[in-house]
């Protein structure tokens, strides 16, 4: 059932934007509402990386990854050229691989067939690699004033609430990008864009909303049923479904033997501790030795849990020391463990203590 529009379109765009103009978030890569009332605009660039980063990741874990990237590579240019071992090391720890994947990808696009200038509409963005709906109308809205229709989770919570939107999750969100749509203007596109991001980022947030805090709660259908937290409806969603596998720590004086990570696939093209494949059902210690990527004398040191976007793996966890140095891994000091995608990085410090 799809709810009515708000009585006032203008008023509740009035009331968002003056809002936003007071309480814009201070954000590394974001234009104050002043300075864009003053004629700056902000960086294709910039927009466009942090829109890529913020997907799947929260703002405080994003930023300083930001803050690296651009005093690294200032430009789509720099970062064009990087070697994909470099970018993929720079991204550890951000998760979704897939992501700097394509981000190299839209880069080398940019750089090579645009002149490093990044196109200025929905439609050249979307021809870019990698860039969909959702990201080519961010960078349209926010970089070039465009009147885009910039929805993601935090705009459909809004559009939700705004509207009462019967509709549970997620076959509702066709109808919030409509009701998103019919409220975006000429006036200040990017700044309205960003808005309603602040909005659901800092107001009205998933289970506790802060309704007295509101611009505007006067127009708000879920707010005037008194229980605003309960939209958006939501289907429930299925059991996750569980792996297993077994993770390598292979040691040799204070090195430890990684691998690259095929290119295609989950944490493709990173570096990784050898695994075996991860399968439905649990391994013995007996396929766990002969899975293992040398002849060993292994030793099994527990598990450790780890959940992906569509599944939870158990990884079980297998220590030796080698005896030759062999050129078929990548050796690497205990110190750059760091960089390691965060599921291996959890195997090689569950073995710590015998590395």
């Amino acid at each position: 059932m799809k709810a009515s529009s708000p009585p006032d379109r203008e008023a509740v765009r009035a009331a968002l934007l003056a809002w936003y103009d007071r309480q814009a978030r201070d954000l590394a890569w974001r234009v104050s509402p002043a300075d864009r009332r003053a004629g700056v605009r902000g960086d294709p660039y910039r927009v466009w990386l942090s829109e890529v980063m913020l997907q799947q990741t929260t703002v405080p874990h994003a930023t300083p990854y930001f803050i690296g990237f651009t005093q690294r590579w200032p430009t789509v240019s720099d970062l064009a050229a990087v070697e994909d071992g470099e970018l993929m090391a720079a991204w550890a720890g951000l998760g979704y691989y897939a992501r700097a994947r394509n981000l190299l990808a839209c880069a080398r696009a940019v750089a090579g067939e645009h002149g490093g200038v990044f196109p200025d509409t929905e439609e050249g963005l979307r021809a870019l690699p990698g860039v969909g709906a959702y990201t080519a109308a961010a960078v349209a809205a926010i970089a070039f004033d465009r009147a885009a229709n910039v929805v993601d989770g935090n705009v459909e919570r809004v559009m939700a609430r705004l509207f009462a939107v019967e509709t549970p999750l997620p076959d509702a969100k066709p109808e919030l990008k409509a009701l998103a749509g019919e409220l975006v203007g000429d006036e200040r596109p990017g700044d309205w864009a960003q808005a309603l991001m602040d909005l659901g980022a800092t107001v009205c947030k998933p289970k506790a909303p802060l309704c007295d805090r509101c611009p505007i709660a006067a127009w708000c259908a879920a707010y005037a049923t008194g229980a605003p937290e309960t939209y958006p409806r939501k289907t429930r969603k299925a059991d996750r479904p569980r792996r297993h596998g077994v993770a390598y720590v292979l040691t040799r004086g204070d090195a430890v033997a990684l691998v690259r990570r095929p290119p295609k696939g989950l944490l493709g093209g990173m570096l990784g501790l050898p695994t075996s494949d991860w399968r439905a059902e649990p391994f013995s210690d007996a396929e766990a030795v002969v899975a293992a990527p040398v002849p060993a004398p292994w030793r099994d040191f527990g598990a450790v849990e780890h959940v992906f976007t569509h599944f939870s793996l158990t990884l079980r966890v297998f220590v030796a020391r080698a005896d030759e140095d062999r050129a078929d891994f990548v050796w690497t000091p205990r110190e750059g463990l760091s960089a390691l995608p965060s599921v291996f990085l959890k195997a090689a410090r569950a073995a710590e203590r015998l590395i």
